[in-house]
């Protein structure tokens, strides 16, 4: 299992993005190997939440419309923040005023952790930082 971060979900959706032709070649190869996703709900507003402000509300639905699909036919595991992941992240949140984390970094963070995912489909250097691996 693998953990897909927001700027894997934009750079796939969105072919504007830097990383969309590396980011479409790997989705292809976990695709293809029948790698199971897992993702959160804070990650799924996140990256809906851009595609509208940073492209258009047409792509936003077209991302919703495709997670509702992988989810349906079981090819994303879909976890959604409650109240003892969103305190694990709070903790680990006020530990890090150093490094420019966001909320939805802990949470994602805390979700590998506790899903002991070793790797994640990301561009953002700070799953690294928390000893967890970059497919790229």
């Amino acid at each position: 299992m693998i953990f897909v971060d927001t700027g894997a979900w934009i750079a796939i959706f969105n072919p504007r993005d830097q990383h969309h032709h590396e980011a479409v070649a790997i989705y292809n190869d976990l695709r293809r190997r029948e790698i199971k996703l897992l993702t959160t709900d804070y990650v799924i507003d996140e990256t809906v939440t851009r595609l509208r402000y940073d492209e258009n509300h047409r792509m936003a639905v077209l991302f919703l419309g495709y997670i509702e699909h992988l989810e349906s036919a079981t090819d994303v595991v879909l976890v959604a923040i409650d109240n003892d992941l969103f305190l694990k992240a709070k903790a680990l949140f006020r530990q890090y005023d150093s490094a420019r984390l966001s909320f939805t970094d802990c949470t994602s963070f805390v979700v590998c952790r506790e899903n002991n995912i070793a790797e994640a489909f990301a561009f953002d250097q700070h799953f690294a930082m928390m000893g967890i691996g970059l497919r790229r």
